[in-house]
């Protein structure tokens, strides 16, 4: 009989492509969705774990995170209000002037293995578009900006300027991160959260909404 413990290993052990096939043979077994991607949640703040104590390293959190998609695909038609975005929405983007995105979309990986939802703008993200996309999100609990090149910092802190500014922003948390980004920075800037990689980013992600 499969247990929700069957699905979390099998994330964790990174098996994109047995993930879906366990996934639905868990459905099949009458396991409750929201508690299969409960489990899925759970293994993937396991493999975090690992990384931030160096026992893993960014490709096997990264197939981890595939195979944590992959079961989360089959679950979706099947998920009720509790499901996937349950933590939260949670806007992202690399700054203007930068055009890295590897990194980004590493933390918008784990972010969403971690329950919630993330609308991605890319890349080369004017200080504008941010504003915009939170006013066309009213409903968004962070704001996630990312600087990769110590040129681009002085962007990243114009971006986070501006958002200071507004008027949503006691409705907001702001998240920074990048290479030649720093806690000190982070705090010099106004932002609220600095996380150096992108397990850390899901944790603090959750705690900034809990």
């Amino acid at each position: 009989m499969i247990t929700l413990q069957d699905v979390a290993d099998i994330v964790i052990a990174g098996r994109a492509k047995q993930t879906a096939a366990k996934v639905q043979e868990a459905l099949d077994a009458g396991l409750d969705p929201n508690a299969i991607l409960g489990a899925m949640v759970d293994a993937m703040s396991v493999v975090g774990e690992s990384f931030t104590r160096n026992e893993i390293y960014v490709p096997e959190m990264l197939v981890s995170a595939k195979a944590m998609k992959r079961g989360v695909e089959v679950l979706k038609p099947h998920l009720g209000g509790g499901g996937i975005g349950a933590m939260g929405k949670m806007i992202m983007g690399t700054v203007a002037g930068d055009l890295h995105d590897i990194g980004k979309n590493l933390v918008i990986m784990m972010i969403e293995s971690a329950g919630f939802e993330v609308i991605d703008l890319g890349v080369d993200v004017p200080h504008e578009r941010f504003v915009e996309a939170v006013r066309e999100n009213p409903d968004v609990k962070i704001v996630g900006l990312s600087a990769l090149l110590t040129t681009t910092m002085p962007s990243l802190r114009d971006a986070v300027s501006l958002l200071n500014q507004q008027d949503f922003r006691k409705d907001i948390k702001i998240m920074v991160g990048g290479a030649p980004i720093t806690q000190a920075f982070a705090d010099e800037i106004g932002a609220d959260a600095y996380t150096e990689d992108a397990a850390s980013a899901a944790i603090k992600a959750k705690e900034l909404v809990s």
